[in-house]
């Protein structure tokens, strides 16, 4: 089983329902385990930014998923949800990243790994960043030099709580 952080995000629709829903299926299209989730921060839409906010966090999971079979599922549940195909950082109904794959790095066509952009997103290292241990350095830093290095870009606590279907 590999231990994999993914990333992610919702800002159409009922955001907190779509994404409790894509987290309690999470284990069974991945062949894993939800293990943690994050707490929940509305944030920002980044890169094109006009349109509404996103509510983001991370979930940690075991699996027994290739990266690109893992990659493969978590399509299909952006898809179950809504997402269609789209401008780059444009809106969308659900969006699910890998972030971390064990201690994996790959470049295909498809996928990289670790996420190219994890260190440049204070909407993802914040949420990874609840559940990463403080002093344990993340990608050659600590997790709090790489968020004081994103400190500009605002992201807020939410009150919505994530889902209760960690096992």
């Amino acid at each position: 089983m590999a231990h994999v952080y993914l990333g992610f995000g919702s800002n159409l629709g009922n955001r907190g329902a779509t994404i409790q829903a894509a987290l309690a299926a999470l284990p069974a299209a991945t062949a894993g385990r939800l293990l943690a989730v994050s707490r929940l921060y509305e944030t920002a839409p980044w890169g094109v930014t006009d349109h509404p906010p996103f509510l983001n966090g991370v979930a940690l999971l075991d699996t027994s998923l290739a990266p690109a079979d893992l990659l493969a599922a978590l399509k299909g549940l952006e898809a179950v949800a809504g997402r269609q195909a789209g401008p780059r950082w444009g809106p969308r109904p659900l969006d699910l990243d890998i972030l971390l794959y064990d201690d994996l790095t790959l470049t295909t066509p498809t996928l990289t790994l670790p996420h190219p952009r994890l260190l440049q997103r204070r909407f993802v290292l914040q949420p990874l960043a609840d559940l990463w241990p403080a002093q344990r350095p993340l990608l050659g830093a600590l997790p709090a030099v790489h968020l004081a290095r994103v400190a500009e870009q605002a992201v807020v606590l939410s009150a919505e709580l994530p889902a209760a279907c960690v096992e």
